[in-house]
């Protein structure tokens, strides 16, 4: 799905003043969704798998401290991220990753501290993210993220990101732990399931904005699976290889790719290329 279109419309009579951005940057915040920009949501999100494991076994603070500590790291880089200008790869992909990790606790916590049940987190992540999406419209008219260029829109963009790991987070372990199908399996499930929206948008029309946020959803769950068959004993049906090898071996092949696009610059949409509109 590498043609998600925008749509940035003027505003119309009657709207609130609010809903105008009061400053316009002249970039797009987020890189052009491209076959590298699902390649390296993919590696972040089995990262943020058997990253948040590896800390919470690792680091002796806990499933709450190390909680607490991703989420200040990830509002430090946030900050870096809203402060900037225009799309830089670095930062923004660094955010990407750590947001990973964040959404993987949060859902963790609600589990294993908590005793929510993963039918209800699920659930809970969902109205959320619909909550977010929402808002987001009423005020923006738009969902595109080929049009985050204000403060407001980004602040929306990253708040969907944030739920949209989450709920993939216990969507993908409910699926996983009630149907129980092992990670390989689970894996392929989720691959075919973007597929079929790929083939949904390119065949059949399926909206390119909601095409794209059910694919970004869904590779929350296919990351993870990915990253469990890696780490896992096999005895519990992985290749054991650990969280110390799959978290550095996906970190090194995400910082490759980030430094490639960072120089070439493959990924940065041109500005004085007006995006056509999604109607």
């Amino acid at each position: 799905m590498t043609n998600e279109l925008s749509e940035t419309p003027e505003a119309e009579p009657g709207t609130r003043a609010s809903a105008r951005p009061s400053h316009r940057l002249r970039w797009n915040k987020v890189p052009e969704v491209t076959a590298y920009f699902w390649i390296i949501k993919v590696l972040c999100t089995t990262v943020g798998e058997t990253a948040a494991d590896l800390l919470d076994e690792k680091a002796g603070l806990g499933l709450t401290g190390v909680s607490v500590l991703m989420s200040a790291l990830l509002a430090v880089v946030l900050v870096v991220q809203f402060r900037t200008t225009a799309y830089r790869a670095g930062v923004y992909w660094l955010a990407v990753a750590l947001i990973s990790v964040v959404g993987t606790l949060i859902s963790d916590n609600l589990t294993d501290n908590m005793g929510v049940p993963l039918e209800t987190s699920t659930a809970v992540f969902a109205v959320l993210l619909a909550v977010v999406f929402v808002v987001w419209y009423r005020r923006e008219r738009t969902l595109s993220i080929h049009s985050i260029d204000t403060t407001s829109r980004e602040a929306y963009y990253w708040l969907a990101v944030l739920f949209t790991f989450a709920l993939g987070t216990a969507a993908g372990d409910l699926v996983s732990e009630r149907m129980d199908l092992g990670y390989w399996l689970a894996a392929v499930l989720f691959a075919l399931a973007i597929a079929a929206i790929a083939v949904a948008h390119f065949a059949l029309g399926l909206d390119a904005v909601w095409s794209f946020w059910i694919a970004y959803i869904l590779t929350r769950p296919l990351g993870a699976s990915i990253g469990d068959y890696l780490s896992q004993p096999t005895g519990d049906g992985g290749l054991e290889f650990g969280t110390v090898v799959t978290s550095g071996l996906f970190l090194a092949v995400i910082l490759g790719l980030v430094v490639y696009l960072a120089v070439t610059r493959k990924d940065v949409a041109d500005p004085a290329t007006p995006a056509p509109t999604a109607r």
